[in-house]
């Protein structure tokens, strides 16, 4: 029996491929369930965004792979927000670009801009944590202190381990909260309890928010309003906008 989609697409020809990071990989193959419009998707490594350079020159490459592997694509999807600017000048050729109007994937869990704005206004020292996050690389905590210490003196003794480790933890003086952010999704008790463990070791202040998955939702079925979303034409790519858009088309005012 064909499976059917709890979230019809706004248009049932569309097809759409999915280009992501791997910190999302959780919630898309959850939503992705019964979207028969969702003909490709792609899992990109975690962390790009720290390069974001290379962030760009990866995401091309992916769209130049999806391009020449499925055709007749309406629209390539990336589950991705500006990231360090990571997304800039990433462009389709022969289809649409789409991406939510984010900074980065935390509005993707929030649900929205306004959202992610108003609780970075509220609580600036925020460290985000969230099931794909945990899953995908070691956030800040006695975990990552002890591991990041071992190699350390591994590589370059235990004198200079010890101050490359007061830099790293210095880093973490900007932050005073870990918010663990979810769609309940992926999300478990012991999963909750290990950032709230990250968080008393840190000394920081602990928070649950409790995600809204709409607007990831509305991004994979094609449901496209300007407010939310940025759909570029072939050959156009995008740009930090400087306003409560987030972002733009590039070159365009």
């Amino acid at each position: 029996m064909e499976k059917q989609s709890n979230y019809p697409a706004t248009d049932s020809s569309l097809r759409i491929a999915v280009v992501a990071c791997a910190v999302m990989e959780i919630e898309l193959e959850h939503y992705c369930q019964g979207m028969d419009h969702i003909v490709h998707v792609e899992m990109m490594e975690q962390g790009l965004h720290n390069d974001p350079p290379l962030l760009s020159n990866q995401l091309q490459q992916a769209v130049g792979r999806v391009e020449q592997r499925v055709l007749d694509l309406d629209a390539i999807v990336l589950v991705y927000g500006l990231c360090s600017r990571g997304t800039e000048n990433v462009r389709a050729k022969n289809c649409k670009l789409v991406m939510a109007r984010a900074h980065d994937c935390i509005t993707l869990l929030l649900g929205s801009k306004e959202r992610y704005a108003q609780y970075i206004k509220d609580h600036p020292g925020t460290y985000w944590y969230s099931p794909g996050w945990n899953k995908h690389h070691i956030p800040p905590g006695k975990e990552r202190y002890e591991k990041l210490y071992a190699a350390y003196v591994q590589k370059y003794g235990q004198d200079n381990a010890e101050y490359l480790m007061e830099s790293e933890q210095h880093w973490f003086s900007t932050y005073d909260r870990a918010a663990y952010v979810d769609l309940t999704v992926g999300a478990t008790p012991q999963d909750k309890q290990y950032t709230q463990d990250c968080a008393d070791w840190l000394k920081w202040d602990y928070a649950h928010e409790s995600g809204d998955p709409q607007l990831f939702i509305d991004l994979l079925l094609g449901r496209w309003d300007d407010q939310r979303f940025l759909v570029l034409e072939p050959g156009e790519s995008l740009e930090l906008s400087g306003d409560d858009r987030v972002i733009r088309t590039a070159s365009s005012s």
